[in-house]
């Protein structure tokens, strides 16, 4: 991955422009129940795909973020208020959908003493309370410096715990300045300590000026972490404002990535240009159960 001048978006990242009948009905629904999704904030390319068979990623806690990390495009600033009708608005929008899966998100809201955590475990607890056949994702920010709001979260026992990376640590600075590499870590780590039945995920960009060696000692650094599940993209830049696209990843380089994943002993891994945290959560998480069945079977096996 070399540094390279902004150019053309090669032809593997051009996605078609949503017009199905299902993106527009997730649309409607969406601004009916007054929700916001990450799929809109963050301009996701996949956004036409997912709403079209009405997968969408809710973002809780408001719209605007306390940060300003340079890959985002979220709006920073001054938070909303705190809706506390929101857990139960984002519960019947999600059962009118009728997701196996759903997958609920947020924006940093440092501002708040528990950075939002209460907020999460009452959304999870709406989920269950009125589709309780419906498997729950979260994607989470760091809770930096907010004793026991890790704790609440891992409480109300999402199905899967969802805490990205976004880019190797030498890129941290520059990229994400108001988090810290090894915290997220840790907090990744502390999620499994507190209950392991709880599938833990994270992700990072390429593109951002990373090596493909460092991306392989974030692999390594994951796996020391207990993290099941792995996710990496190719980052594009919202405007001319944010961090630049410094290389194309083809999708040769992330197949070999995603083979290292494999290696390295995730039970799932997902490389490719269009991949974001959220793509395809629902069928993933299907994978990540028979994987972890598959292994407790296998080490079975070898205590026989």
């Amino acid at each position: 991955m070399t540094d390279t001048v902004k150019r053309k978006k090669p032809d593997w990242l051009r996605v078609k422009a949503p017009v199905s009948q299902g993106y527009h009905e997730t649309k409607d629904l969406m601004r009916q129940q007054k929700l916001n999704t990450v799929c809109e904030e963050a301009a996701c390319p996949n956004i036409g795909e997912c709403w079209s068979k009405k997968h969408a990623t809710i973002m809780i806690l408001g719209s605007v973020c306390t940060r300003a990390c340079a890959f985002c495009n979220i709006a920073t600033g001054r938070p909303d208020l705190l809706d506390p009708h929101e857990p139960e608005r984002v519960a019947e929008a999600l059962g009118n959908l009728g997701l196996e899966h759903v997958v609920i998100t947020s924006v940093d809201r440092d501002d708040l003493p528990d950075g939002g955590a209460e907020h999460f475990a009452q959304t999870i607890r709406a989920i269950r309370a009125s589709s309780p056949a419906t498997t729950i994702e979260i994607l989470t920010p760091d809770f930096q410096k907010k004793d026991g709001a890790l704790e609440v979260v891992v409480a109300a026992k999402p199905d899967v715990f969802n805490h990205n990376l976004e880019t190797v640590p030498r890129l941290y600075k520059p990229v994400r300045p108001g988090a810290r590499y090894f915290h997220s870590l840790k907090l990744l780590a502390e999620v499994k300590r507190l209950d392991p039945s709880i599938f833990t995920k994270s992700g990072i960009m390429v593109g951002l000026g990373e090596s493909v060696d460092e991306v392989y000692q974030v692999m390594d650094d994951l796996r020391s972490a207990e993290v099941d599940f792995m996710t990496i993209g190719q980052y594009l830049q919202p405007t001319p404002k944010h961090h630049p696209v410094i290389d194309f990843v083809t999708p040769d380089t992330f197949k070999k990535m995603e083979k290292m994943g494999w290696g390295k002993g995730f039970l799932m891994i997902s490389a490719s240009p269009l991949t974001r945290s959220s793509y395809h959560a629902g069928d993933d998480f299907k994978k990540l159960q028979a994987a972890r069945e598959k292994k407790l079977a296998d080490q079975q096996k070898l205590r026989a």
